[in-house]
């Protein structure tokens, strides 16, 4: 008989106290597995990074990582089992796998309700600040804007309305910081936001491009818009001045789009050309890390990212605070269930109040949408083994370091005036999270990835970390760190001082992975439907969190209640949807009225990569014609949009099937190519289920994945 494997050979716990391991490898069904006390076979074959239990656990009893409950198992749950909950047997179901999985789930979700006991809270002292300093070479702008780390001169679309002349404008402009070395880029902001209707995010929109305009890493920066807009540069400008943001401090330019496009774009391009050698003369000088503002930003997780990547950005971030920097973690939905872990320490009681009254108002905004937080986990992250949010938000909340206490609370995109550890309120999207982290002035992005997403931002410079080994060698040349080390034997001091030192590189001006890939995007909070007029009023002007002089924050305000939202119910127009086949076109009896090649992302965040591809083929040395003669594609088109990261049930996300779908199988269309991001919920393997419902044969259409096919540039060949 062969002998049983060690239980550390092919699982960890992270914590002693726990009673399910996670799997660092697929591991077969019949494995047998020396436990702490017997020898026990799997039940099923267990993908890498999923549970199984390893000792007794009686039915109704918790199930335990980090050793904080994520589930009450419903039966008797034996040793060696695979341990299940109903949503991971129905993301597993979507997913081409080749073996069995359990029928039936084992435990069911079940949040703890947090409770502050105010009467035995006592508040943390910091981690004690280095006598002796380490310094980077940065970009000194003044006392009130702080060091950069980057030097860009930035093209802002004041809405969604100006994002595409801006994006224009950089393609146009690109080439001209090549003569001037002291000049990172000139890099265009587009985003979605505010430009329609009388938006409930007006407040938050206005105060996130106030930070990207006092940006420490935005040598000058030209704020356009059409002058109409709901948002303009008449309300930024008073905005800025208003709330006393130091914009004198920034060469800038507000400016209005009112000639012809090559008007507009001769005039833009001589603004630009006129501060480069300004911007140019400032050179970078030893600063100290006590400049340093790190966002701490966490996606595409998986179960290792609570033990390997999340730790290790911990580690670096507890260093760099005591230099005297600061570091600022995220995400309000994405610590739900982890908040004993997050109030382990904290500066005071009305600090540890006001992150708990974010929290319950985030739960209050989503249920406004019939949904829940709980919701958040997407197919990636499940499929990853993240079961459930309190497993996500155990493993986020490790983005702080045991010995760190919390410092302050702020509101999204609120400026950090002080040194030490902040939690800033936004929701779970990585983009628009990490949007409000720049805006409060972090000038160096930390981003922790299980399946290994690709995200950056325009001009603050993202050290991605992967969590496992085998993600890295797969994505080697998109990933800057392998945290997977860790989880191989590399002690966790020895990788975290190499991450510092890495840090402290990249700082002082060395390009990251997503620098050189020239990938980036923005995406600011959405505007998300209010509960009414007047409620929308009352949020937008008032801000959620009163905090002054870089004090902690004091109170939160403007709570507002929900209201019955009645659904409209239409009968007709959905049994006329239900009953709509796309057989049609699946057997290839459409008309063929174009023969366009079309690149359809399936996410917000496979969007830009699918509009380079596009961009790519189009401006090949032969062209799309020569290189695909036999197919006579006139060019290929990349559909960017914001949706598929989060959809979670319902209406909206049918409708999103829907319209995806009929992308695909338009006239206009020759032949189309799904591209995934990976781990957002309406992945490749959704797609194609959706599409089998609908009557589609998902053999005659193109399939890539970015994390799958290995990073930006692999699956841009398998494109091609």
């Amino acid at each position: 008989m062969n002998q049983p494997a060690q239980l550390s050979d092919l699982a960890r716990l992270p914590l002693p106290g726990d009673n399910v391991a996670i799997t660092t490898q697929r591991v077969e069904a019949g494995t047998r597995v020396q436990g702490d006390d017997a020898i026990f076979p799997l039940s099923h074959s267990i993908l890498e990074g999923h549970r199984f239990a390893i000792r007794p656990i009686a039915q109704g009893e918790p199930l335990l990582s980090w050793e904080l409950p994520f589930g009450v198992a419903t039966r008797d749950i034996a040793p060696g089992e695979y341990v299940c909950n109903a949503d991971i047997l129905e993301a597993l179901n979507l997913r081409n796998l080749d073996f069995a999985l359990p029928t039936v789930p084992n435990f069911a979700d079940s949040i703890a309700p947090y409770e502050l006991d105010e009467s035995r809270f006592a508040p943390a002292q910091q981690v004690e600040r280095y006598t002796e300093d380490r310094t980077f070479m940065g970009y000194w702008r003044s006392a009130r804007r702080g060091v950069g780390t980057r030097n860009y001169i930035v093209l802002l679309g004041t809405t969604s309305r100006t994002g595409s002349f801006v994006k224009q404008l950089e393609r146009h402009l690109s080439d001209l910081a090549q003569e001037f070395p002291n000049v990172d880029g000139i890099i265009a902001v587009a985003h979605t936001e505010g430009g329609s209707g009388n938006p409930n995010n007006r407040e938050v929109l206005l105060r996130t491009l106030a930070g990207f305009m006092i940006h420490p890493n935005v040598g000058a920066v030209l704020a356009v818009d059409y002058g109409v807009e709901p948002v303009t540069n008449a309300m930024l400008a008073e905005y800025l001045t208003q709330n006393d943001y130091p914009i004198q401090e920034t060469p800038h330019h507000f400016m209005s789009l009112d000639q012809g496009f090559l008007e507009n774009l001769d005039q833009a391009e001589s603004i630009v050309r006129g501060w480069l050698p300004q911007v140019n003369r400032t050179e970078r000088t030893p600063q100290s890390l006590a400049h340093l503002k790190i966002a701490l930003q966490c996606g595409g997780s998986d179960s290792f990212s609570g033990i390997s990547g999340n730790p290790v950005a911990a580690w670096v971030a507890r260093e760099v605070i005591r230099y005297g920097g600061a570091a600022n973690l995220a995400e309000t939905d994405e610590l739900i269930g982890a908040e004993p872990y997050v109030l382990q320490k904290v500066r005071d009681l009305d600090t540890a109040r006001t992150f708990l009254a974010m929290v319950e108002r985030f739960k209050q905004r989503v249920a406004w949408h019939g949904h829940t937080a709980e919701g958040n986990p997407s197919g990636g992250n499940k499929y990853r083994g993240l079961y459930n949010i309190v497993l996500k938000s155990i493993g986020a909340a490790r983005k702080r370091d045991p010995e760190v206490r919390l410092d302050y609370v702020i509101d999204y995109s609120r400026l950090m005036h002080e040194p030490g550890y902040y939690f800033m309120d936004s929701p779970g999207n990585d983009l628009e999270s990490i949007a409000g982290q720049v805006a409060a002035g972090c000038n160096l992005i930390f981003f922790v990835t299980g399946n290994g997403s690709i995200t950056n931002f325009p001009f603050v410079p993202t050290i991605k970390i992967v969590t496992t080994s085998r993600r890295y060698r797969l994505l080697a040349r998109d990933m800057d760190v392998n945290a997977g080390a860790y989880l191989d034997g590399i002690p966790m001091d020895d990788l975290g001082r190499a991450t510092l030192d890495l840090t402290v590189d990249t700082v002082s001006g060395a390009r990251t992975v997503g620098e050189k890939a020239g990938h980036a995007q923005t995406q600011i909070w959405r505007d998300w439907r209010q509960t009414g007029f007047h409620a929308a009023e009352a949020a937008t002007d008032t801000p959620l969190v009163q905090a002054t002089n870089g004090d902690h924050a004091q109170a939160i305000t403007n709570i507002d209640q929900p209201i019955a939202v009645t659904p409209v119910v239409e009968d007709e127009f959905q049994t006329l949807i239900q009953n709509f086949s796309y057989r049609a076109f699946a057997t290839g009896d459409r008309p063929v009225a174009g023969n366009v090649g079309l690149i359809l992302p399936t996410s917000l965040c496979a969007g830009q990569i699918a509009r380079m591809i596009a961009g790519r083929i189009n401006t090949g040395t032969n062209g799309p014609q020569n290189a695909l003669a036999n197919d006579a594609l006139s060019h290929f088109v990349a559909l960017v949009h914001t949706e598929g990261c989060g959809v979670s049930g319902g209406t909206s996300e049918d409708l999103y099937i829907r319209t995806m779908l009929g992308y695909l199988v338009h006239p206009l269309v020759r032949h189309s190519l799904l591209l995934e991001h990976g781990c957002e919920k309406t992945h490749n393997d959704y797609m194609a289920a959706q599409m089998r419902t609908a009557g589609l044969t998902p053999d005659q259409f193109g399939w890539a994945s970015i994390q799958l096919d290995g990073g930006i540039e692999q699956v841009s060949v398998k494109v091609k």
